[in-house]
C-alpha cells in the first residue's frame, strides 16, 4: 500500500537517491532543494509502507512578473520524479493534488512548469504554451572586430550581470542573491559556457551570454547586453567556441526578437528558422485563468532556463 504524504528531514537521503536515479545528468538538484526552508512541507511524497519513496513532487515558491510586470507569488514545480516500476499508477496526479492545494494556501496566484512531458500534468489542470526560438546553421563568418573583449565569467562578475538581467518582462523570475549564489552557477555551469563582453575602457561586463554544446547544437539559453555592439561580440564569440568544439548547428532561445538580436543573429548562425516549443505549462489557482493564461503570451514574455525549478 501507497501512502501520500508531505516529507520530512530523514527523507533526504531517499530523495536524493531518486533524483541521482531519474535525473543522472542532473547532480545539483539536492543543493538547489536546499535553498527553501520551508522545502519538506513542499515536497509531497508517495511512500511504500517499508519506507520506499516511489515518487515525489516538490513545490517551488518564486516570485515571477504578471503580465504587466507586477512579481506575483507562483508556485513552481519541480523535482518531479517516479521510480521506474511505480510508474502508470496515477502517483504524480495525486501528488499534484496537494501540491495544488498547498499552493492556494499559501497564496499562489498561478502554477508553472517546464516539461517534455505535457501529457503527465494535462489531466491536473495545466496548460501548454508556446515559447520561441531560432535554429540554424552554426555561422563560420571569421569574427568582425570589435571594441569589446569576450572572457569567461567569473564570480566577481555577479553583481554587475545581476544588474544588467534586471527587468520587468512578463514571466522572468525576481532573481534573489541565492539565486545568483546557487541557482544560476547550478544551472549554467560547467559544461556550459558562461561568457561576458568587458567594456574596453572600464573592463566592466556590458553583456553576458549562456551557452550549452550538445548533441551537434550550441543552444544558448540566456542572453543580456546593454553596450551597442556587444551581443553580437558575445554571438560570435559564442559560435566560434562550437565551431572548435566540432558543433555544426546553433540554437536561441528567448524572447521574440527585438532589433539588437536580429542584428546580433547572423553572427551565430545562418538560415535562422523561428519556431515554437510547448514545453512550459501553466496552471491558474487563485488568479482568474484568462489573466494567468495571458501572462506567457504577453509581448517580451519569457523564463530563463537558468530559472529552472
Amino acid at each position: 500500500m501507497t501512502r501520500i504524504r508531505t516529507a520530512r528531514p530523514a527523507d533526504e537521503p531517499a530523495l536524493h537517491a531518486l533524483w541521482a536515479e531519474c535525473f543522472a545528468a542532473a547532480p545539483h538538484l539536492p543543493a538547489l532543494y536546499a535553498l527553501d526552508p520551508g522545502r519538506h512541507h513542499r515536497t509531497f511524497l508517495a511512500v511504500r509502507e517499508n519506507g520506499t519513496v516511489d515518487a515525489v513532487v516538490v513545490y517551488v515558491p518564486r516570485d515571477i512578473r504578471d503580465a504587466d510586470g507586477t512579481p506575483v507569488r507562483v508556485g513552481g514545480i519541480g523535482s518531479v520524479a517516479t521510480r521506474p516500476e511505480a510508474r502508470g499508477r496515477g502517483l504524480v496526479r495525486a501528488l499534484l493534488q496537494e501540491a495544488v492545494a498547498t499552493m492556494r494556501a499559501e497564496s499562489c496566484a498561478w502554477s508553472l512548469l517546464f516539461t517534455g512531458t505535457p501529457r503527465v500534468y494535462t489531466g491536473s489542470g495545466w496548460r501548454s504554451f508556446p515559447t520561441h526560438l531560432h535554429e540554424g546553421t552554426l555561422s563560420s563568418a571569421p569574427p568582425t572586430r570589435s571594441p569589446y573583449r569576450v572572457r569567461p565569467a567569473r564570480p566577481a562578475d555577479l553583481p554587475t550581470l545581476a544588474g544588467l538581467a534586471r527587468t520587468r518582462a512578463p514571466l522572468t523570475a525576481v532573481r534573489t542573491g541565492a539565486d545568483w549564489r546557487t541557482r544560476l552557477p547550478a544551472w549554467y555551469g560547467p559544461p556550459r559556457d558562461w561568457l561576458v563582453a568587458q567594456d574596453p575602457d572600464t573592463a566592466r561586463p556590458v553583456g553576458w551570454a549562456v551557452a550549452a554544446h550538445g548533441e551537434g547544437t550550441v543552444d544558448v539559453h540566456e542572453y543580456a547586453a546593454t553596450g551597442p555592439g556587444a551581443l553580437a561580440a558575445l554571438f560570435a564569440a559564442v559560435a566560434a567556441r562550437a565551431r572548435r568544439a566540432g558543433l555544426r548547428e546553433a540554437r536561441l532561445r528567448g524572447p521574440a526578437p527585438g532589433p539588437a538580436v536580429r542584428e546580433a543573429l547572423p553572427h551565430l548562425m545562418t538560415g535562422a528558422t523561428a519556431r515554437t516549443e510547448h514545453t512550459g505549462m501553466i496552471r491558474p489557482l487563485l488568479t482568474p485563468p484568462q489573466h494567468a493564461h495571458a501572462v506567457p503570451r504577453a509581448p517580451g514574455a519569457v523564463h530563463w532556463y537558468g530559472d529552472s525549478f
